[in-house]
């Protein structure tokens, strides 16, 4: 057994909180101990040895009030030295923490309604709600109740705080909008049979060095089954999940070598102790990679805007300003969507707010703003070989002085600083995995592997991982050539994915696109 797995079979993983507030009096954590503090957010920044941590903080069902967020920002510049990322699970992450201050933080998120047991370690981790659930006329069912309910049974429930590995849950009543299901250990999707509004489940999804999409389990769920079951699907995951190799422990390991059929047989026989209902397949999203962008007609009136965050970095002013402008157009409600992007809901008057939001920097119909995102990279982690926001942020600045930000549909960049595929990059239409190469001089350098014209919308499949990588000092470059081309030569309502299947994935390879003597397209 790996060393964490002696630990959880020592101490159950949420009793750790006890040790915390030990840690936190005595300003000292036991080395040995320090990774179980995820169980509650909690982990170690680069560089460990100066002793700073960082948190991610759950946000229950996305959503939360503007006072929320201003106590949020508080804490940033309190604690965080101003920093506040938005991660694409919908939580908050802060950085520069100290253990000394640790429960105080604790202290002060509880007060607004939010906390961090179970954000991290081997047990369900936050449940990724549809950010517009309640508000757009497409959705089949209003699951904001449901994922609320997920949340609070499974997510920091010590029954499932020793799991194999991490546990991810998605909910959805919009299917034909949202495709994240298919990159989660369960996906539930809200869809209508026969005149009954249930869910199709999908199980297995995970990404990191190897990529797996979910299977569909085949059973239509009625909502008032939505909690027994997941409970039975991640109590069928704890007892016959592997654990001696923890990079073979995820669930999608165990699916690959029973087969959904098989799992879903000890799901039935073992923990419900009944048979599901057989049912078919959801509508799948065509862009359910992307973000629901943009300004939209909420049900029953109103708009709901979308902010696009940039990389999902945030300063405590303008998340003080976002608050403010919730209360003054909107209902005082914020969200934070899978895609490191914030929405407002209930808004009367969305050009007046648009209008505002642009002078932050944060307008809505920003293109390519709202559909790239990032990791943390190495300014804070401790796995990361490349730096990502900075240079992500850089990328998209570059590509709206090129005319580039808004192609004619989608378009999804993804850039992660390692192979673990914290920001997906193996389903991006343009995923960049961070990686190290040695020059001639034997000096290393920073460098992207590339993977192409993936997607959890309509295509449903990894990107292709091309030859060759694109070095950091070149990925302006190369992303602004590429997308030149898909401008320049894709078919009308022709999407990245369809237009790379078309002219070739040879196309697209970095050695092809930047090779000596060729001039790229408009970079």
């Amino acid at each position: 057994m790996s060393d964490i797995e002696r630990l959880k079979k020592e101490k159950p993983p949420f009793d750790i909180i006890d040790d915390i507030h030990v840690y936190a009096r005595e300003g000292v954590i036991d080395p040995e101990w320090i990774d179980m503090l995820k169980w509650y957010g909690v982990y170690p920044q680069k560089p460990q040895e100066d002793g700073f941590l960082m948190m991610r903080v759950k946000v229950p069902g996305a959503t939360y009030t503007a006072d929320t967020l201003r106590e949020i920002a508080s804490i940033s510049e309190d604690y965080a030295r101003g920093t506040l990322d938005v991660s694409d699970r919908q939580a908050f992450q802060f950085h520069w923490l100290t253990i000394q201050d640790i429960p105080t933080i604790f202290t002060r998120l509880e007060k607004v309604g939010l906390h961090t047991r179970g954000a991290c370690g081997d047990t369900v981790r936050a449940v990724i709600s549809s950010p517009i659930a309640g508000l757009d006329a497409a959705e089949v069912m209003d699951v904001s109740a449901l994922a609320n309910d997920l949340d609070r049974e499974l997510s920091g429930n010590p029954a499932f705080g020793d799991l194999p590995r991490k546990f991810k849950i998605s909910i959805t009543g919009s299917p034909e909008l949202e495709g994240i299901h298919l990159i989660n250990d369960i996906g539930f999707l809200a869809h209508e049979v026969n005149g009954e509004v249930g869910f199709d489940v999908w199980v297995g999804g995970g990404l990191g060095a190897v990529a797996h999409l979910a299977r569909r389990l085949g059973v239509f769920v009625k909502q008032d089954e939505v909690v027994e079951v997941a409970m039975a699907i991640a109590g069928a995951y704890r007892d016959h999940g592997y654990r001696q190799n923890r990079k073979k422990s995820r669930l999608k390991y165990l699916i690959k070598d029973l087969g959904p059929e098989k799992f879903r047989e000890i799901v039935e026989t073992e923990y419900l102790k009944r048979p599901l209902q057989d049912g078919p397949a959801a509508p799948v999203a065509r862009f359910g990679g992307n973000d629901v962008l943009g300004v939209r007609d909420q049900k029953g009136g109103g708009s709901y805007v979308v902010v696009a965050t940039t990389v999902g970095r945030i300063s405590p002013e303008k998340a003080r300003a976002l608050a403010d402008l919730s209360e003054r157009y909107g209902s005082g409600e914020l969200r934070n969507t899978p895609f490191q992007n914030m929405l407002i809901p209930n808004v009367q008057d969305p050009a007046a707010l648009s209008a505002e939001l642009a002078a932050l920097d944060l307008a809505p119909n920003t293109g390519m703003r709202g559909t790239t995102i990032a990791c943390t990279g190495t300014q804070f982690c401790r796995l990361a070989l490349t730096e990502t926001k900075a240079r992500t942020a850089g990328l998209i600045d570059h590509l709206e002085a090129g005319g580039l930000a808004l192609p004619q549909l989608p378009v999804t960049i993804n850039l992660t600083g390692c192979s673990n595929a914290c920001t997906r990059y193996q389903v991006a239409d343009l995923g960049f995995m961070g990686s190290l190469r040695k020059n001639a001089d034997g000096v290393e350098e920073e460098a992207y592997g590339v993977h192409l014209a993936g997607g959890i919308g309509h295509a449903q499949r990894l990107g292709a991982k091309l030859k060759g990588v694109v070095l950091a000092r070149d990925l302006d470059t190369y992303t602004a050539s590429v997308l030149s081309d898909y401008k320049q030569n894709a078919l009308p309502d022709e999407t990245f994915a369809d237009f790379a299947d078309r002219v070739g994935h040879d196309r697209f390879v970095p050695d092809a696109v930047l090779g000596t003597g060729k001039a790229p397209v408009n970079a």
